[in-house]
């Protein structure tokens, strides 16, 4: 049972498995998929009653998928491009990791400098 779960699932939401597979294009085949999710938001809402109810259903697919969507940009981007995270900025302006800011000045850090604020 839990493996026809697990398979039902993937046929319908796994874009790698899906008949939507053959769609090159990521970015189109995530409107097409939420394209379908509106449609069966509004079935949902007519077939309940409340159109109360399909603009909540619509928000929270538009949320989902949009959370689902940029977690897997982000894994594909880690596995092709990790180096694309190494230079990530993760620390303020005024101190970075090579210069600090002044009165309006730059000031270059030493290179055993880490920079940030909490080293």
């Amino acid at each position: 049972m839990r493996q026809f779960i697990y398979d039902s699932w993937n046929s319908v939401m796994n874009a790698e498995i899906n008949p939507l597979r053959h769609i090159p294009d990521l970015q189109v085949r995530h409107m097409v998929l939420q394209v379908l999710a509106w449609m069966w938001c509004i079935v949902f809402s007519m077939w309940v009653g409340s159109f109360w109810v399909m603009g909540a259903s619509m928000i929270a697919h538009v949320l989902l998928l949009a959370a689902i969507v940029v977690t897997v940009a982000t894994f594909e981007t880690a596995k092709r491009r990790p180096t694309f995270f190494t230079n990530f900025p993760t620390s303020t302006p005024s101190r970075s990791r090579n210069y600090m800011w002044i009165n309006g000045e730059k000031i270059k850090l030493p290179k055993e400098d880490k920079g940030g604020e909490h080293e």
